[in-house]
């Protein structure tokens, strides 16, 4: 991700809010849809749409996958406590996690815990071995506590725009 000043929220228009409303339920709409829908030429919502990738609002266009279906059946919730709050320590828990391609989303956090991760494992058997490798055996780590997700009831990072 790519770091830069949030664009203010006034720069975006009712027509703007509209094409992000409809890109975030299919990214894939074909660009004479979204015109349509929101009363623009084509050439109008690309220009649009470029525009708001250079500015930031719209930072990926990715894929959602369904992780049953590649063998990633268990989600977890994971709180972490580091061993101290020292920037040295954060930094380094942030590397970590970010770079571990099993941690879907990390929070750092202000309250008990350090960090909020969502974590996916193929098993129980494959999230105990990941559990080991970041938290029990990290020096960084102080304590974790695991909440297995029973039902993901919802999923999503749409932003209401």
């Amino acid at each position: 991700m790519r770091s830069r000043t949030a664009p203010s929220p006034d720069q975006l228009d009712d027509q703007d809010r509209a094409i992000l409303r409809l890109l975030q339920k299919d990214n894939g709409t074909p660009q004479r849809v979204i015109g349509e829908a929101v009363h623009l030429s084509a050439p109008a919502v690309q220009r649009r749409i470029a525009r708001m990738e250079a500015n930031g609002v719209i930072r990926r266009n990715v894929a959602v996958i369904d992780p049953v279906a590649v063998g990633q059946g268990v989600t977890v919730v994971v709180e972490v406590q580091t061993v101290n709050d020292r920037s040295p320590v954060v930094d380094a828990a942030k590397r970590m996690f970010r770079d571990a391609p099993e941690v879907q989303q990390c929070y750092f956090v202000t309250g008990r815990a350090s960090f909020i991760l969502i974590l996916l494992a193929p098993d129980m058997a494959g999230y105990e071995a990941l559990s080991r490798r970041l938290f029990a055996d990290n020096e960084l780590v102080n304590s974790f506590q695991t909440l297995v997700v029973l039902d993901p009831v919802k999923v999503t990072l749409d932003v209401d725009v």
